[in-house]
């Protein structure tokens, strides 16, 4: 029974290290100082990707303003009413807040893994114990393998409308009742004012809930999102966009904060799938050391009989994640095609080269 790996390259006659190829393609070899290169372009590759979504999101927001300063710029400039040139415009712009929400999932998509670089692969090399995050090389690569969008559509639009959208709304419907007020002269009753509203066959009144409904629910939204904080390509502030509602959960707050409360300093690793796999074979020693050697990957050994051909077995047993099992089952297919796997999903793995085991 073994659980032990290496830890370390090898040393020489001499004393020095020996380090081995990190990667193996087609007679090609990568050392440390090419995996070092590598890694910097890939950074540069997924910096310039976030910089292009960025760049269209504030596409989008440009198209919002410019849509609503011309649509004011008409309907104060007209002797006429126009309402409905106000609110195909408010239809608008909403639009125009879906479509950046959408774009900003996909800003948010290649910004996380910038800063999983950033956090776990550059900034562990200034600090002891001068070595990446635990896990951080498994997280960057299930991005790549499996991309997942990190926040939600429903934090994606609380966010944008908060930043921009929220001013652009409070503007139209701040001219939309200017305009219902002054237009064509000051309104000295409430049945007066409201009458201005109406839109066809559609009263005032009505025009006027659907108004407030409509922008009731956009401001709730932004209201109830703004406590996500899964966004990590943003500087997000301690309580969000809104001080005083944060600072008022936390007063009321009395349970002990989160494991992940720290993510606004580094952003939280999305899990892993884990697995555990069992292989039944009749060469044990060639695949533990295939798996010590090449994975990096602790190897147990269990010892089992077969009931139905009464033969003596062998049984490995290998905490892998997700993106380790091909590299797995390649070792057993080539040291014992007669071998039988079993792969099955672990609800937690603690130790080490996993998560941390807490005290």
């Amino acid at each position: 029974m073994s659980t032990d790996f290496p830890t370390s390259p090898p040393e020489s006659g001499d004393g020095s290290r020996v380090w081995e190829p990190i990667w193996r393609f087609r007679g090609y070899e990568l050392g440390p100082e090419d995996f070092t290169h590598a890694m910097l372009e890939l950074y540069r590759g997924e910096q310039q990707r976030s910089s292009v979504w960025r760049t269209r999101l504030d596409s989008t927001t440009y198209w919002a303003v410019i849509t609503a300063l011309v649509t004011l710029i008409y309907l104060f400039a007209s002797p006429h009413h126009h309402y409905i040139v106000l609110v195909l415009t408010t239809l608008l712009i909403a639009v125009f807040l879906w479509i950046e929400a959408r774009r900003y999932r996909y800003y948010e998509l290649w910004s996380y893994r910038v800063r999983l670089l950033e956090t776990d692969f550059f900034a562990a090399m200034l600090v002891p114990p001068f070595g990446p995050h635990a896990g951080w090389a498994e997280s960057f690569a299930h991005a790549l393998l499996m991309p997942e969008f990190p926040i939600t559509m429903l934090e994606a639009l609380g966010r944008r409308f908060r930043r921009n959208y929220m001013w652009v709304f409070l503007l139209l419907g701040l001219a939309w009742a200017l305009k219902g007020y002054l237009h064509p002269i000051p309104a000295t009753s409430w049945g007066e004012f409201a009458s201005r509203f109406a839109l066809g066959a559609i009263p005032g009144e009505a025009m006027i809930v659907a108004g407030l409904v409509f922008n009731g629910t956009l401001f709730a939204i932004g209201l109830a999102t703004s406590g996500m904080r899964h966004a990590s390509g943003e500087v997000l502030p301690k309580y969000g966009e809104f001080p005083i509602l944060g600072e008022l959960r936390e007063a009321l707050e009395t349970r002990e904060p989160a494991p992940g409360a720290e993510s606004a300093v580094r952003p939280a690793a999305r899990r892993r799938a884990q697995l555990l796999i069992l292989v039944v074979t009749a060469k044990p020693q060639e695949i533990a050391a295939r798996v010590l050697k090449e994975m990096r990957r602790g190897v147990t050994a269990l010892h089992g009989k077969g009931m139905y051909t009464q033969q003596e077995r062998e049984v490995l047993m290998v905490a892998v994640t997700v993106t380790e099992v091909a590299q797995l089952e390649q070792i057993v297919r080539e040291e014992d095609p007669n071998a039988f796997v079993i792969v099955s999903p672990a609800q937690e793995i603690l130790g080490r080269g996993f998560q941390p085991l807490g005290t």
